[in-house]
């Protein structure tokens, strides 16, 4: 797995809605994670375990603290919080910068960025950015498909026929995610989310063609910069003792980045229509996330079956 290039205070500002307040000349500065530090303890004068490397937020809660130490010790604090390896601080609720900060920020190079916002709301809104830019991607041979609201991510051996499904489906109305290859990072602990690589956006291969601009030809709601990896479908070629799953009872899953995907099995066999059946996967892998399972349907039906069968059976026996 790879980390993706660092992220800069300007990018952060542009897609966070943040404004510069001070030191627009050294917007250029890094972010390397995405954890963000409130401090607190630091105002109390304790920097064992800074974290210099995080975005800083000041709130209401640690501006008010900070106002109720003398200068000379918000001074010495807010020096000290300004490390060559601090990208940035971000003042929350229009909060005013305190003086102490402006000054050692100066003469740091460090921005100073401000928003309207609450500390919790900017707090998600800077997360939620840099967690998709700088988490750990998993690049995996396959093809992500959004199929009516569902991440599907269909994979198999090469010249299996992914593409072609792709493309098939993409005809139907769904939406292309990435081709060949997919770049998968994990949001959260239950979360994946791909996208293709900048190379190959919108591109498909279909071999006999060649390369094809899928937004070109179909549109652009034909295709979707990232989706939610939802569902696996694994395309396997057919052989008369390779044994699948019929009842689709076994819940199978794969793996990714610590994340359980579920996952079924499609043999591909000459006269199938893959799209058909990777679009009615994905339609009942969606009723089952609602609490329909046909399986289950299937089994009470079945019993109710049999245990007619044994009522009649026990009234033949008692005439005879």
């Amino acid at each position: 797995m790879e980390q993706t290039d660092t992220v800069t205070v300007k990018e952060l500002v542009q897609n966070a809605r943040l404004k510069v307040l001070q030191g627009a000349d050294y917007l250029d500065r890094p972010i390397v994670t995405s954890d963000i530090c409130r401090p607190a303890l630091e105002f109390a004068g304790y920097f064992t375990h800074y974290p210099a490397m995080r975005i800083q937020l000041l709130g209401i809660t640690e501006t008010s603290f900070a106002q109720e130490l003398t200068h000379e010790k918000r001074k010495n604090y807010l020096e000290r919080m300004c490390q060559p390896q601090t990208p940035c601080f971000v003042v929350s609720t229009d909060l005013p910068v305190m003086s102490e900060l402006q000054k050692a920020a100066a003469d740091a190079h460090i921005p100073i960025l401000g928003t309207h916002l609450t500390s919790s709301r900017v707090l998600g809104n800077m997360t939620s950015y840099l967690v998709s830019r700088l988490a750990k991607r998993q690049s995996i041979h396959g093809v992500l498909v959004d199929i009516s609201g569902v991440g599907v991510l269909i994979t198999g051996d090469s010249g299996v026929g992914k593409s072609e499904t792709a493309l098939e489906l993409v005809r139907r109305g769904h939406r292309l995610v990435a081709d060949d290859r997919v770049e998968v990072y994990a949001r959260d602990e239950q979360t994946l989310v791909g996208s293709a690589p900048a190379i190959l956006q919108h591109l498909m291969e279909i071999r006999g063609i060649g390369i094809i601009d899928v937004m070109t030809l179909y549109g652009t709601g034909s295709i979707m910069p990232e989706d939610t990896i939802d569902f696996i479908v694994h395309l396997e070629t057919w052989t008369p003792d390779t044994q699948f799953d019929r009842l689709g009872d076994r819940g199978d899953k794969q793996i990714i980045q610590d994340v359980a995907v579920p996952k079924v099995s499609v043999p591909v066999k000459t006269g199938r229509n893959l799209a058909i059946i990777i679009e009615s996967a994905a339609m009942n892998f969606r009723a089952n996330t609602m609490g329909y399972d046909a399986t289950k349907t299937f089994d009470d039906n079945l019993n109710k079956l049999i245990k007619k069968n044994s009522i009649e059976d026990e009234k033949g026996n008692q005439k005879a």
